[in-house]
């Protein structure tokens, strides 16, 4: 697939594994220059920068600072940013477990990494009059989950965000959209640390049931892939997209239906 990035400056929040690696990676594929962002690198991270043509950046993107400094190392001109950091916890105890701490923490990371790094690229994307914002939100923006609450809430935060600087950037030329994944395998499900190890040690299942019981309730029987994500974003991130601004891409495996 050739969508003509070749030669454009892309930024890529939490780049290290999972989706923002698979972006970076695909990103680098078609030829642009990537300015992968976050808090650890990994291997996976060091061997695509070793191929040239991707920097890896430590930086804390919860930080107030971190974002701008991230996009501050790609230089003057950036095209692409991809809001892509964010956590999930898991919150067993319920409701009045989670402390204003933990709110806030799940604020930073989902929905303020993404408004700050917005924030730094968009003077230079609107004096060149042209770039695309691309935001990985997930369907619990709308499918609200007692057990990732604060998740959810960010989640619907950061699409509102979105929705809403799209009207203003659009006419500018400068496009910005969202994409809405439901559960895809990446750490974040599927690791050590991840939403099934957490519920199966609650609910005394195997981490192997809880994963093969949520990808029942997709329509094609499983998780969506990173680099299915990645693709999604290659899209959105080029003129092949020209006319969308302010769209939102579902990529769940049909868990929840639209007629």
């Amino acid at each position: 697939m050739k969508l003509g990035l070749e030669g454009r400056t892309a930024v890529v929040t939490g780049a290290s594994r999972g989706i923002g690696l698979a972006v970076a990676r695909a990103l680098v594929g078609e030829g642009a220059t990537v300015v992968a962002g976050a808090r650890g690198g990994s291997p996976e991270l060091d061997e695509l920068a070793a191929g040239g043509n991707l920097t890896p950046v430590r930086v804390d993107l919860s930080s107030p600072d971190g974002p701008a400094r991230l996009v501050a190392a790609a230089g003057e001109r950036v095209d692409i940013l991809v809001n892509n950091v964010g956590s999930a916890p898991t919150r067993l105890a319920g409701f009045a477990a989670i402390t204003d701490e933990m709110w806030q923490q799940t604020w930073e990371l989902n929905v303020m990494a993404a408004v700050r790094a917005s924030r730094a690229v968009l003077p230079a994307m609107l004096a060149a009059g042209g770039g695309s914002i691309v935001t990985i939100s997930s369907v619990n923006s709308t499918l609200a989950d007692p057990l990732v609450m604060d998740y959810s809430a960010a989640k619907a935060a950061l699409s509102s965000f979105c929705k809403a600087l799209s009207k203003e950037v659009g006419p500018k030329g400068v496009r910005v959209n969202t994409i809405s994944p439901g559960p895809v395998a990446t750490d974040l499900w599927l690791g050590a640390d991840g939403v099934a190890a957490h519920l199966s040690a609650a609910q005394g299942a195997t981490a192997s049931d809880i994963v093969d019981s949520a990808a029942a309730g997709m329509l094609t029987g499983r998780f969506t892939r990173p680099d299915e994500i990645a693709a999604a974003v290659l899209l959105l991130a080029s003129d092949a997209s020209a006319n969308m601004t302010g769209a939102d891409i579902r990529i769940d495996g049909g868990m929840i239906t639209t007629w």
